[in-house]
């Protein structure tokens, strides 16, 4: 007889097959066992043909990146601790001493000081380009650079760039293209299918997005996905993963796969309120310019309606204001103190809305003449009313008149 602490602990009995329910089960390993030495001298970790570790999945992880590749249109997934992890896993599986990656200048602030910090100093080099314009982004391709990022729409400006057309720069040098999709969300447009030319081949290598906003849809868990279609590919970029040790956990998977449903919906009253408020704020006294992708006039709304005008909650939820330069940097501090719904704080895609005020001489390579001179807060809109929002606007506003 076994004594009962063994017994506990190598219980003979396991539940009957044949569960089902609308979530999927929550799966919690690090080890993984084995029926045989070997099943275990067998099994790949490298496919989803069996387990190994947990650091190499589980049915839960299996799950997410299943319709996170449904998503975005894909065929593999990576999971990552956050967007920035997700980033920095392909610049380090892509890399080396000696090459060169090209930015636009407009990119996710992390991304930039990332090339400018630990890529630098491993003798990668980098360049911004300005993502506007096709032609710069030629003129920087040279034959040391192996990898391009593109985003759209740009971090705190929301330019909207041609993004098909920097793909095709990029493959006609024989570049690897990563796009940042966070904003998309893989629902304002397909990653790998940007067909707007009628050339279905036409796609990025890469898709990044952070978890973090639209798909996690409560401000509470940090995630980031690497999405691909060539298996090739995938495998450099998976190695690098295994290799630095990447790992999340099954709670945070969970939290993923409970909100993952809902975000169309989501995604889609995030934009609409975001639009009535941009279009309102266009009438305001003291803002010189809003930008929204989906305003006519805002840099880049011609590429967007060419990429996204179809999609339902084509525009995500946030727009940003410059406010006119007359007015002090306290003033404008004093405005986004004054708000009581948009609360202070960094991300979005949650329903709470957020503002932040940035310095954008500080943050630009120069400053970029699609945009007007003053002072740039940015706005993400969650899923408050929008005469309530629209109200809060209105009452912190009224500090900044005479």
């Amino acid at each position: 007889m076994r004594d009962l602490s063994t017994e506990l602990i190598h219980h003979p009995y396991t539940p009957p097959k044949g569960f089902a329910a609308p979530q999927p089960g929550v799966f919690k390993a690090s080890t993984v066992i084995f029926p045989s030495v070997a099943a275990m001298r067998q099994r790949e970790w490298k496919d989803k043909t069996g387990y190994t570790y947990g650091l190499h999945g589980t049915p839960t992880t299996y799950v997410l990146e299943e319709r996170l590749c449904t998503l975005e249109g894909g065929r593999q997934c990576l999971l990552l601790p956050s967007g920035l992890a997700a980033i920095a896993n392909v610049a380090l599986a892509l890399l080396k001493t000696g090459d060169e990656v090209l930015i636009p200048d407009n990119a996710y602030g992390p991304s930039k000081t990332l090339a400018e910090g630990e890529l630098k100093a491993w003798g990668i080099s980098h360049q911004f380009y300005d993502p506007m314009s096709p032609p710069d982004l030629a003129r920087k391709i040279g034959p040391k650079t192996r990898l391009v990022w593109i985003e759209a729409a740009g971090s705190v400006t929301l330019e909207f760039p041609d993004v098909p057309e920097l793909v095709r720069i990029c493959r006609h040098h024989g570049v690897i293209t990563a796009l940042d999709n966070t904003w998309g969300a893989g629902l304002a447009f397909k990653p790998f299918d940007l067909d707007t030319s009628g050339d279905s081949t036409i796609g990025v290598d890469i898709s990044v997005h952070a978890l973090t906003k639209y798909p996690s849809g409560g401000g509470d868990v940090l995630m980031g996905s690497v999405i691909t279609r060539d298996e090739a590919l995938h495998i450099r970029l998976k190695l690098t993963h295994m290799r630095l040790g990447f790992g999340i956990g099954a709670n945070d998977v969970e939290t993923l796969l409970r909100a993952l449903s809902s975000m169309p919906l989501r995604y889609e009253s995030h934009d609409r309120s975001a639009r009535a408020l941009a279009l309102w704020c266009q009438n305001q006294a003291g803002i010189v310019q809003v930008l929204h992708p989906a305003l006519p006039g805002s840099p880049g709304h011609d590429h967007w309606q060419s990429l996204c005008k179809n999609a339902a909650g084509g525009a995500a939820g946030l727009f940003s204001l410059i406010f006119d330069p007359k007015f002090t940097v306290a003033q404008v501090d004093a405005f986004c103190d004054a708000l009581r719904l948009f609360k202070l704080g960094y991300s979005w895609g949650g329903p709470m809305s957020l503002v932040v005020p940035y310095d954008l001489s500080t943050m630009r390579t120069v400053w970029p003449t699609h945009l007007k001179r003053g002072h740039l807060v940015r706005f993400s809109v969650g899923l408050e009313t929008v005469a309530d929002l629209q109200a809060d606007l209105e009452l912190a506003l009224a500090i900044l008149q005479p």
